[in-house]
């Protein structure tokens, strides 16, 4: 069998985001008056026709920092970082790495990038600048421990020119290897999965969406990549999210299962339970709705694939679906523990009026003063 043919890229770029999660919420507008640097409000460069409500909404705060080139193996980064505020405190921090290599130099990037230290630690001292900013402007501000990473690899040009599915048969083994961050040669099976989730819009550009890396070829693809972005991000805060319910329902059902007779020294405590639920309840319920109606993805059908190719590699649907199943179950939770304290609070006027009618009976067989 003849070897594939060498490519060498001309022009291109290797897109690596950190997507962090830095509070509850943020009021832009503020946040936008407090940043010095170079900024703006981040929109969609469309390629394609897209009709005008195809957009982020609200727009989130993108932010350029200037700094030192950082060093990945043989490559460098520009020094020019992205960073981009979303109104549900969520930040990514996009560096950009210029390629001009031979592609199969691309899975050592691919390997060196992955849960690279000192890439993520100097991703999370930009977040810790741009935060000690707009701190004010974040509701419950806090910079997360859980970070997702994401590689997005462009190929504008290469010598010889992309040549559609044909590249990918024979380079797919390059393909997988890049896309999953892997130094040995898959099997056929892996890399068929890999490479299993391709999008076309024209005969000059292919997308390739894997969970670990996109790979992407043609010319202006700004709106392919910055809906892979978002997908990043959606990740994220679905993982955030899930674990914020499984704290609130671990609290629930302590709330919930307490003994009586710890609650009777302290009236109330019942009370305060089931309104700290709630509001663990309704602050989740905000959080899920913000996310997922941030990026609107009606009337532009190709895009719109995109995501949902994205969606199923990092399997959203699931998240969304017990998230979903995990909200239902902590308004039951909510709702049994609103009852409780319905119940008691009558139990407790009763317990009043029966003291206050044996009080009166009492007090009916003492000697008046007035007898004397």
């Amino acid at each position: 069998m003849d070897a594939p043919p060498l490519i060498r890229i001309d022009k291109g770029a290797c897109s690596v985001v950190c997507a962090y999660d830095v509070g509850r919420w943020v009021d832009l507008d503020k946040a936008e008056g407090r940043i010095t640097a170079s900024k703006e409000r981040g929109r969609i460069k469309h390629k394609r026709r897209a009709p005008p409500y195809f957009d982020y909404s609200p727009a989130p705060l993108r932010v350029t920092v200037e700094g030192d080139a950082l060093t990945i193996g043989r490559f460098r980064t520009n020094a020019a970082v992205e960073l981009l505020l979303y109104d549900f405190a969520a930040v990514t921090v996009t560096y950009a790495i210029p390629l001009e290599c031979d592609f199969a130099e691309l899975r050592t990037l691919s390997l060196d990038l992955y849960e690279n230290e000192f890439l993520l630690a100097d991703a999370r001292r930009r977040v810790e600048d741009l935060l000690a900013v707009v701190d004010v402007t974040v509701e419950r501000p806090e910079i997360a421990a859980t970070v997702e990473s994401y590689a997005i690899f462009l190929i504008e040009a290469s010598t010889p020119p992309y040549a559609g599915e044909a590249l990918v048969k024979a380079h797919r083994q390059d393909i997988a290897q890049i896309l999953r961050s892997e130094a040995d040669p898959l099997a056929d099976q892996e890399v068929r999965d890999a490479t299993a989730q391709r999008i076309s819009f024209g005969p000059d550009d292919l997308a390739l969406i894997d969970w670990n890396a996109a790979l992407i070829f043609g010319q202006e693809m700004d709106d392919v990549r910055a809906v892979l972005e978002f997908a990043n991000v959606e990740l994220l805060e679905m993982r955030l999210l899930d674990q914020q319910l499984d704290a609130a329902l671990d609290q629930a059902y302590d709330a919930l299962t307490k003994r009586v007779a710890e609650r009777l020294p302290l009236p109330g405590t019942f009370h305060s339970d089931v309104r700290r639920i709630g509001r663990l309840q309704v602050d989740s319920a905000i959080l899920f709705e913000r996310v997922t109606n941030t990026l609107k993805l009606i009337g532009d059908q190709y895009l719109a694939r995109v995501h949902r190719l994205a969606s199923q590699r990092f399997h959203l649907e699931s998240w969304d679906a017990g998230i979903t199943r995990k909200l239902q179950t902590l308004d039951s939770i909510y709702g049994k523990m609103s009852d409780r304290a319905a119940t008691r609070r009558m139990e407790l006027l009763e317990w009043i009026i029966i003291a206050l009618i044996a009080i009166s009976i009492i007090v009916s067989f003492l000697p008046s003063p007035l007898s004397h």
